[in-house]
């Protein structure tokens, strides 16, 4: 059946986060873990598509976050886990759980709502109050027959489990977003192939989010450790590489078919309208995890993962975009090849060179893929809330392909930005694969 985020928290256009509850009556404890687990990261994509901050790399690093939070509140208490403490940079061992008996979805529930409540804390209204409808009913359904004195004893270690977390998160750079992520001040460059804005919009005169680079990675051993190399050598000449490039972008965009407009949409994953391109891979491990009833260590290994694998690609190719600083196929074509032209999406405010959906798709299905399979088939109906149909494909890499070209489609990306992004994502997602989640 469909993947309809909105039919989980009952949208409607007065109360847009207002939740309709009504998980499966779970068999047994590990399926209520499962529902948690499920029915807060369903939650986590809406709270994403309605948090100002929430630009693609900011929506990545909470998606690890949280992926590691739930599946460090599972290790706790299962000796068949192993903790990512030792693993991930900086990531101390995790507080002991209490003597006594401990509850696995109390444990959870209490974990994600202690990380989801603070990494969303400058949401609005509306999501503070779907925030605590979750946090009221899922630990109504999480704690339902339970003794009080478990109940308790299990929220203190998932508590516990969080704030280990998030005291960890508050030391990496980017836990502080200001001005949404555009500096205060910024000195453009003064070469000829360097970035400068697309658009009038006075916020984003500067581009998002320059130091992100600067950022702790999780898994991935330097900002620079998969850095890209150069792409062509920047040339105003006809004839030259560099301008071809940009002239395939303007005739590939002139004669688009409908099946690439579909491809450049379902891919754009605009920040404030869609998840943003982390939450569209995180959203189809949820499709899968529906679809398969894959067991709650599955899924959360999965989502800790893909979460350390995509936030560390942003981080990389933070660091290429600004080491190159190279300016937009819009800026170049209007300059050099027809100064009327427009893009079909809009240009993001910020380098071309690598390209950010493709470095994070290429580490997204380096990861999936390690974990399914390299022919692991799904469907993703990711934007079927938005009108967009289902699309199918027969693998991980597939589908990071056709998001790497999808850019090309939409007019903002040089093919090189998107090839040479899919192989750096490939080099960090493979650090994040690496990871070891069971003893």
């Amino acid at each position: 059946m469909p993947f309809h985020r909105r039919q989980v928290l009952g949208f409607t256009v007065a109360a847009p986060f207002a939740l309709s509850f009504q998980p499966a009556r779970a068999a047994n404890r590990a399926d209520v873990s499962r529902d948690v687990l499920l029915m807060w990261h369903k939650l986590i994509l809406e709270l994403v598509r309605h948090t100002a901050t929430y630009v693609p790399p900011v929506a990545a690093r909470a998606f690890a976050y949280i992926g590691i939070t739930a599946h460090e509140a599972l290790a706790t208490g299962n000796p068949a886990l192993r903790s990512l403490a030792g693993q991930l940079t900086d990531l101390s061992p995790l507080p002991p759980r209490a003597t006594g008996e401990h509850d696995e979805p109390c444990v959870l529930h209490a974990a994600l709502v202690a990380a989801v409540t603070n990494l969303f804390s400058n949401t609005g209204p509306t999501g503070q109050r779907a925030m605590e409808a979750m946090a009221r009913k899922m630990g109504e359904t999480a704690s339902d027959g339970i003794a009080l004195d478990v109940v308790a004893r299990s929220v203190a270690a998932g508590q516990s489990v969080a704030a280990h977390i998030l005291a960890w998160a508050a030391t990496d750079g980017g836990a502080e977003i200001v001005n949404m992520g555009f500096p205060m001040e910024y000195t453009p460059g003064t070469r000829p192939q360097d970035w400068v804005p697309t658009n009038l919009i006075r916020l984003q005169q500067a581009p998002l989010l320059p130091q992100w680079a600067q950022n702790r990675p999780f898994a991935l051993p330097a900002a620079d450790t998969c850095d890209a190399p150069p792409h062509p050598a920047y040339d105003e000449a006809p004839g030259s590489d560099f301008h071809a490039a940009a002239l395939e972008v303007y005739h590939t965009a002139r004669a688009l078919t409908d099946e690439q407009k579909l491809v450049a949409r379902f891919w754009s994953d605009d920040p404030m309208l869609t998840p943003t391109p982390a939450g569209h891979w995180i959203a189809i491990v949820l499709q899968i995890a529906d679809r398969d009833a894959l067991p709650v260590e599955v899924i959360s290994a999965a989502l800790a993962k893909l979460g350390v694998a995509q936030a560390d690609a942003f981080i990389s190719c933070w660091s290429t975009k600004f080491r190159y600083n190279l300016l937009r196929p819009v800026t170049y074509i209007k300059r050099h090849i027809d100064p009327a032209w427009e893009p079909l999406l809009i240009t993001p405010p910020f380098p071309e060179y690598t390209s950010g959906h493709s470095t994070q798709s290429g580490a997204a299905s380096t990861v999936l893929s390690a974990i399914f399979g390299p022919d692991f088939g799904f469907d993703d109906e990711t934007h079927v809330d938005e009108g967009l149909p289902v699309r199918s494909f027969p693998s991980f890499a597939a589908a990071a392909e056709e998001a790497a070209i999808s850019r090309l489609y939409g007019g903002i990306h040089f093919r090189f930005g998107n090839e040479r992004g899919l192989e750096q994502g490939r080099a960090v997602g493979a650090y994040a694969a690496a990871l070891k989640t069971e003893a």
